[in-house]
């Protein structure tokens, strides 16, 4: 009997009355990361510390983000903020009693220590990464010089496979004191900025939509209904991307105001606010920050974001 050559089986699954391909996986190394879905690189999360030229040394973030097209849209190290970092959450003010203790958003005194990485394999072809962070600072040490621990993170990741012109991440964040006197904030300025941020890439002619209407940006925080939606351009071909950003209904306050910038900086889901003003984390109630990423061509349909939006919701039913 002859040998016959391999048959290829490419399994679709219906689901939410759309078609997608299962081919999402996921590749945990000691220094990151990486999800794929074929060939394609969806992003890519930062396991270990990363520096330049040993300054603003930063982990537990995702870079780069990828459009459709395998271009990354996100940034690290831009010239104008350095400490800015493709996908992040931080903040500027970190108390332990009151006392300072480093700054999260800016990279100073500050450590994230990643201490574990897991997979699991979820609904709809859907892959998570769920990371276990130690917060830690060298204003925090015990009687031999070792940094402590003060905030326990816990962050899961899902990347779903993609649509016809998007695709979904999920980004659930999770943050437990372990000691009393713990308190995060934002900059202690008018704008308030803290929190959930993307540093994307931005063409001249970006633009800023929520459900309703366009955007303009200030220098304060914005209000935006229901989601932003990121409307850009990227690479040598200056070819359309889009990044929508839509917040948990759990997220309080709800909705959450929008720092937001045409040029040269990150795009903020302000938390808390006002940022000015921290808030208390607790050792026995966590507090957690949800929300849900749209990758897509820049020009979804409003009505997808909606379906989309009221499917997120329903996850956390």
């Amino acid at each position: 009997m002859s040998k016959s050559a391999p048959i290829l089986f490419i399994v679709f699954v219906f689901c939410w009355g759309r078609i997608f391909s299962q081919q999402v996986d996921l590749h945990i190394s000691d220094k990151n990361a990486v999800f794929l879905e074929g060939k394609d690189s969806v992003l890519v999360y930062q396991k270990e510390p990363k520096s330049l030229n040993g300054s603003y040394e930063r982990a537990n973030y995702i870079h780069p983000l990828f459009s459709l097209d395998g271009v990354s849209i996100t940034e690290d190290f831009p010239e104008d903020h350095l400490h800015h970092r493709g996908i992040f959450w931080a903040w500027h003010q970190l108390y332990i009693n009151r006392k300072r203790i480093g700054d999260g958003w800016e990279v100073k005194d500050f450590e994230w220590n990643v201490i574990s990485t897991s997979e699991t394999v979820g609904r709809n072809g859907a892959i998570t990464l769920k990371n276990q962070v130690l917060w830690e600072s060298d204003l925090y040490i015990d009687g031999d010089g070792t940094r402590e621990p003060f905030v326990s993170e816990i962050n899961w990741i899902t990347v779903y496979p993609r649509m016809l012109n998007y695709r979904v991440v999920d980004i659930k964040i999770e943050l437990n004191a372990l000691l009393e006197g713990i308190a995060i904030g934002g900059s202690e300025d008018e704008k308030g900025y803290g929190g959930f941020s993307t540093r994307v890439k931005l063409s001249k002619d970006v633009m800023f939509k929520d459900s309703e209407r366009k955007i303009t940006p200030e220098n304060t925080p914005v209000p935006g209904k229901n989601w932003i939606n990121i409307l850009s351009k990227v690479g040598k071909d200056k070819t359309p991307y889009g990044l929508t950003i839509i917040p948990s209904k759990d997220n309080l306050p709800h909705p959450n105001p929008w720092i937001l910038r045409s040029q040269n900086s990150m795009q903020n889901a302000v938390y808390p606010f006002p940022g000015a003003n921290p808030v208390p984390l607790s050792r026995e109630s966590p507090l957690v920050l949800k929300y849900r990423l749209v990758v897509h061509d820049g020009f979804i349909q409003t009505t997808t974001l909606f379906d989309l939006q009221k499917e997120y919701y329903k996850l956390s039913e």
